[in-house]
């Protein structure tokens, strides 16, 4: 059964009052996607408040990120969204939020990616059915210009094609999922394994 615009909608609706109630998308920052076809994206409008989100703070756009609705600008990193669903057809939504644990650990990690090994919670993510496993999370450095951006990010994801989720340096995070409920287990992974991360840190430090 292909979803609705209508249950789409809601989907992304509920999870940004859920990832702005934890602290994960302040403000206007962040922006969360579902795929509407096999060639059409629903996205968030471009500046607005993710935690008061309605159906009009949402548009679709094609996969080349171009807006479809008149009036609605799509936001500025909507090329990293249209780029996943092109990556792989069975990606039905993306998230990108901006906690300050992510925030602060792409910042503070000198490499170019975080590897997450032995922890009970890498099994939320998909694909994973074991702790004895490593995640590997790659941190690209920030760009205004999103298609350079992207350009960078798709020879990594090509390369890695069971890629759970990647970091942006003092920015934030990117993941997604077969439907909106896969992508918002992986933030919540996510974001306890940064606190976990930033945690250990810290104590090693004293």
């Amino acid at each position: 059964m292909t979803a609705t615009r209508e249950s789409l909608s809601r989907a992304i609706i509920e999870a940004g009052r859920f990832l702005y109630g934890r602290g994960w998308s302040p403000a206007t920052s962040s922006n969360y996607s579902a795929r509407l076809s096999g060639s059409e994206v629903l996205l968030t409008v471009s500046g607005r408040h993710k935690g008061e989100l309605g159906p009009d703070d949402l548009l679709a756009v094609d996969l080349q990120g171009q807006s479809l609705e008149p009036g609605k600008k799509p936001s500025a990193e909507t090329l990293l969204h249209t780029q996943l669903y092109a990556w792989k057809p069975d990606i039905g939504a993306v998230l990108h939020t901006h906690s300050v644990n992510a925030t602060v650990l792409s910042r503070i990690s000198l490499g170019d990616s975080l590897v997450f090994a032995d922890y009970e919670l890498q099994k939320a993510f998909s694909g994973i059915s074991t702790h004895e496993s490593q995640v590997l999370v790659p941190i690209f450095d920030n760009d205004q210009d999103i298609a350079r951006l992207a350009g960078r990010i798709q020879p990594w994801l090509e390369a890695h094609p069971d890629c759970v989720g990647y970091l942006i340096r003092g920015h934030g995070l990117y993941t997604w999922g077969a439907q909106m409920s896969d992508a918002l287990r992986q933030i919540e992974a996510f974001e306890f394994l940064f606190e976990c991360e930033l945690a250990v840190r810290a104590l090693h430090r004293h």
